[in-house]
């Protein structure tokens, strides 16, 4: 899949094929002429999504989730920050994920992530999610193989009663280099106004990539459904990250065409007073 002159990098395969994250290049741009151009089409696609979602919200019979997930560093927060400015914050919502509470870990490990779903004429994003439960469970031994081996099959099926439901999903992995995470922890360091992201468990967590490269490929090859496939977004450019996720929102958005609802009958024929 290492992409070529005349062969674009996809974004995703065909379910049931085998992803190799070595065989997506983390700094491609495809035809993207460089950085100006990328904020004029971000610019031009926030726009349509801010009138696609206020459809959305009118129309109130379905809703949007974008789930991202990748590795420490890899632009969730900034994805966030740069490509969903367009939609009004009345619909809007971010969950982040962190470590489960002492509730949440009283029940299924699904039970935090259904609670989060979007209602129906909103958009969700969460900044990881449930796919935490088949990453870090595993490379730190949290739970027992036996354990989380049968969670791929339950968020199969969770994620089909998502969609099922009208809500469309779209999960974004943020695809960056052990080097491009390197010099971005770097800079984190030497900003003091940006120390405060970085902790020295985020250093410790770059001895387990390649065991976290391992889980993700997993998880990205047993969980791309044809209800919720994976995108795999080369990360390592920030500015071409930003434009490929605002694309995917749109495109999503442009296909599921929300409608305003009809008015009520004769309404036209009021006078206000």
């Amino acid at each position: 899949m290492q992409s070529t002159a005349t062969e674009p990098q996809p974004l995703t395969v065909a379910p049931g094929e085998p992803i190799r994250l070595a065989d997506f290049d983390t700094r491609y741009k495809g035809d993207v002429k460089g950085k100006k151009a990328a904020r004029k089409e971000l610019a031009d696609n926030r726009e349509a999504l801010a009138r696609l979602g206020y459809r959305l919200y009118a129309e109130s019979r379905r809703a949007l989730l974008l789930v991202l997930q990748g590795m420490d560093t890899s632009g969730k927060d900034g994805t966030i920050r740069h490509v969903m400015r367009g939609f009004n914050p009345q619909q809007c919502h971010v969950k982040s994920f962190k470590q489960p509470s002492i509730e949440e870990l009283d029940h299924d490990f699904l039970w935090r992530i259904a609670k989060a779903q979007p209602p129906k004429g909103e958009i969700g994003i969460f900044n990881r999610s449930h796919y935490e439960d088949v990453l870090i469970v595993r490379v730190h031994d949290l739970v027992p193989e036996s354990v989380w081996r049968r969670r791929y099959e339950r968020i199969n099926m969770f994620e089909q009663l998502v969609a099922e439901g009208g809500t469309t999903l779209v999960k974004v992995f943020l695809h960056i280099s052990r080097d491009e995470q390197r010099e971005r922890l770097q800079a984190r360091l030497d900003n003091p106004d940006k120390r405060w992201k970085l902790s020295r468990a985020d250093v410790k967590e770059r001895a387990f990539w390649d065991d976290y490269q391992a889980a993700y490929e997993e998880a990205l090859t047993r969980c791309n459904t044809r209800d919720a496939p994976w995108y795999i977004v080369p990360a390592d450019r920030k500015w071409y990250r930003n434009l490929i996720v605002s694309r995917l929102l749109r495109q999503t958005l442009e296909r599921m065409d929300p409608q305003f609802p009809p008015a009520e009958p004769g309404i036209e024929s009021l006078v206000i007073e």
